[in-house]
């Protein structure tokens, strides 16, 4: 009677276990633990006719958003994980009975995904719902449980606040409650944001208000050490090994995204050579050498028509003394690249010439990250 009633048990827990695998997968919401501290960060972007301007500045700046999160310490000492998703909103092009809106990207640290998919954004004639895209970037997303996680949503725009069936009152109120700061970005004259409702919906949900001039260029300021970071950025390139049956397609991607980023300029390239160099660009998941410190088996399970060419032949022990090489080379590589960058903002900062650059969206967002973050206790070097 006890190993039956022991096997209705372990038959219950079996059952119990492949409904919740199910209802994960098809929901697409599975909070896989991380170490460490965490920061999630949405970017809800207005791609109506008028939004031009934002879209360049977020391409155009993207990688300098990513390096100021990438910098963050954790009261450990250690560098948190870094999530990223990416919404669109407002644009006709999108479902009406979607309220005009689109998830880009569900949380990712795939940050050569993100980037290729904002390159691909456009801008068409819409409605811009604030609740609604609020709401369901809410419902939609993976939020991490974790009290000590930093949890934020920028959502930016020129439209009222207002708009749309979906209450922003309950919206960013339920944000609050599940522990999301919501930034609201108008991109306008500030006393016409705070008009339109944008300072309230930041304020109901503990975040920060900011006004922005879209149609701003990005003022880059060159230096004597872009040159030198980009060449070491294709020496980097020649550490990465694809595996898997997409390894290549990503292989293809991450120089993709290197045009896309040297597009603005080599002082671009050299913002994202930086992020590339620095623990928030993770590729596990078609890098051999990433993938290999979180499992070495891989190295040797991997199929040989799912290496590059010149691994296929290669024994196992060669395969393994190949990827340590690279690895070697890579870490020796990214501190080359660190030592240079911070001589590079040294020179920035002598050069910076005085502007409204307080009024891109960069600057806006790096300040709140870091107000923001140190209610987290994250700390940043020379705060």
């Amino acid at each position: 009677m006890k190993l039956l009633h022991h096997y209705r048990i372990l038959s219950r827990t079996l059952v119990f276990l492949a409904a919740f695998l199910i209802m994960s997968f098809t929901t697409g919401k599975v909070n896989v633990a991380e170490k460490g501290q965490t920061i999630q960060l949405a970017l809800l972007i207005d791609t109506s006719n008028s939004m031009d301007g934002l879209i360049d500045q977020a391409k155009s700046q993207l990688w300098k958003i990513v390096n100021e999160v990438a910098i963050a310490k954790s009261e450990d000492g250690q560098q948190p994980n870094i999530k990223l998703a990416l919404y669109e909103y407002g644009n006709d092009g999108l479902s009406a009975d979607e309220g005009y809106i689109r998830q880009v990207s569900a949380f990712t640290d795939d940050l050569d995904a993100i980037s290729g998919k904002l390159f691909s954004l456009s801008t068409n004639g819409g409605s811009e719902f604030c609740g609604q895209v609020i709401k369901t970037a809410l419902t939609q997303l993976a939020w991490s449980d974790s009290k000590a996680d930093l949890k934020m949503l920028f959502i930016a725009g020129n439209e009222p606040f207002t708009l749309g069936s979906v209450s922003y009152e309950l919206a960013c109120g339920a944000a609050k409650e599940k522990g999301v700061v919501v930034n609201t970005i108008y991109c306008g004259d500030v006393k016409e944001g705070i008009a339109l409702g944008w300072k309230r919906g930041a304020d109901l949900a503990d975040g920060s208000f900011m006004s922005i001039e879209q149609n701003n260029k990005t003022i880059y300021v060159s230096t004597p050490y872009d040159d030198q970071i980009t060449a070491l950025n294709d020496k980097l390139n020649a550490t990465y090994v694809y595996y898997g049956a997409s390894g290549e397609d990503k292989k293809e991607q991450q120089l993709e995204q290197d045009k896309n980023a040297a597009s603005y300029g080599a002082a671009n390239m050299a913002e994202r050579s930086f992020c590339k160099s620095s623990s928030a660009y993770k590729n596990s998941s078609w890098d051999l050498v990433d993938a290999a410190k979180d499992n070495a088996k891989l190295i040797e399970q991997t199929k040989a028509d799912d290496l590059p060419t010149e691994m296929r032949t290669m024994t196992i022990a060669q395969r393994k003394a190949y990827i340590t090489q690279k690895s070697e080379e890579r870490t020796k590589i990214q501190g080359e690249i660190q030592s240079l960058n911070t001589k590079r903002l040294e020179y920035i900062a002598k050069n910076t010439p005085q502007s409204d650059k307080d009024k891109m969206l960069d600057a806006s967002m790096m300040k709140a990250i870091r107000q923001q973050g140190s209610v987290k206790k994250l700390t940043w070097a020379g705060c």
